[in-house]
């Protein structure tokens, strides 16, 4: 199963990507977590220390490695390089792990603000396409606001993209957005959690927007996630309503 999760930037989705990846390794399930997203906090929310997280190494940095696969070099950079480079051994080298969930840390290429054909992105999107193309393990990818890592036929292959979405008018609109950009690749299944619900009229202003088989669930706002957050832990372990109404979205995707 591979499964993207994406978002308006603040709405939960590392919290429920993390949450998820923890329960499906708890089924004794390979599981391997991609963080892709450029504000990389994956690994604190499965349950890495600020120490361990400080020791790994981002795909997009390994610049050595990177020379290597692409036939990049100082004296030809931006000029030819491969862009089908070797990556199969790259989760196996490189991920690191926690609870039972393996950790890959993509990080992100300074674009400048105008895109980037370069050996960096070449080398992240041929890693993303091999985790969901060839990879047996669920793989649970933490996606930014968007899905700009995913090519045309990488996309048409994630199984499921999540769209967390919380209650306001500009959470929607992104998921509106993700939807329509996420059609025109080919993605079959676009499902939705609400989170940061707080009563009745929360979850009516979602229901009114998102199509019934489209909403997986919803999660109520929770200071003990907050806490977990400050406190750099888990949530999942550490407050049982919020596990609960994860495990139940966890069902429904299995449906």
């Amino acid at each position: 199963m591979k499964i993207a999760v994406t978002g308006k930037g603040g709405v939960g989705k590392t919290t429920l990507a993390a949450s998820l990846a923890r329960l499906y390794a708890w089924d004794e399930k390979r599981v391997l977590a991609v963080d892709a997203d450029p504000d990389a906090n994956l690994g604190l929310a499965l349950g890495f220390t600020e120490e361990e997280v400080a020791r790994i190494t981002p795909i997009a940095e390994m610049s050595d490695l990177i020379a290597e696969r692409t036939g990049s070099d100082k004296e030809n950079y931006g000029k030819f390089f491969k862009i089908n480079p070797r990556v199969d051994d790259i989760p196996g080298r490189f991920a690191v792990d926690k609870n039972g969930v393996k950790l890959l840390v993509m990080g992100t290429v300074d674009t400048g603000g105008g895109g980037c054909v370069c050996p960096e992105h070449v080398m992240l999107k041929r890693v993303i396409s091999h985790l969901v193309l060839n990879s047996d393990d669920v793989v649970i990818m933490d996606m930014e606001a968007g899905i700009e890592h995913l090519g045309r036929g990488t996309a048409g292959m994630v199984d499921r993209f999540i769209v967390v979405v919380e209650p306001g008018a500009r959470s929607l609109q992104t998921y509106e957005r993700i939807k329509s950009l996420a059609a025109d690749l080919g993605v079959k299944q676009v499902s939705v959690v609400a989170n940061k619900i707080m009563n009745d009229a929360d979850r009516d202003f979602i229901s009114a927007r998102v199509p019934q088989d489209d909403l997986l669930g919803f999660i109520g706002f929770r200071t003990g996630v907050m806490e977990a957050d400050k406190a750099g832990e888990a949530p999942l372990a550490n407050d049982e309503a919020f596990a609960e109404e994860v495990i139940a979205i966890k069902e429904r995707i299995q449906l």
